[in-house]
């Protein structure tokens, strides 16, 4: 599966929490996305965590949750577009090992 083909799915089932949170922020819903991510309790859904708090304007808060994440922020000229794809990218290629 690709990131766009994350994005255009009709249902989550199947997917990892982290990657559950991906299609949810996607589908418009971030405030589920953000429980989500949190029920994950691990490094792939602090990650998204990150990135929920970045596109919610918390910075500092994305950037603590970056850190527990052991991800660099994105510089500030990613795009939101850009950085859900790689983060989406990433969890998917993980979820094939």
């Amino acid at each position: 599966m690709t990131p766009d083909e994350l994005k255009t799915r009709t249902f989550a089932d199947g997917l990892s929490l982290p990657l559950q949170a991906l299609w949810l922020d996607a589908s418009g819903d971030w405030d589920r996305a953000h429980e989500v991510c949190q029920a994950a309790s691990n490094r792939e859904g602090d990650w998204v965590h990150a990135y929920l708090h970045r596109k919610e304007g918390d910075i500092s808060n994305a950037h603590y949750w970056y850190a527990r994440a052991g991800r660099p922020a994105p510089s500030r000229t990613t795009s939101l577009e850009a950085e859900w794809s790689a983060i989406a990218g990433a969890l998917l290629a993980d979820s094939k090992s």
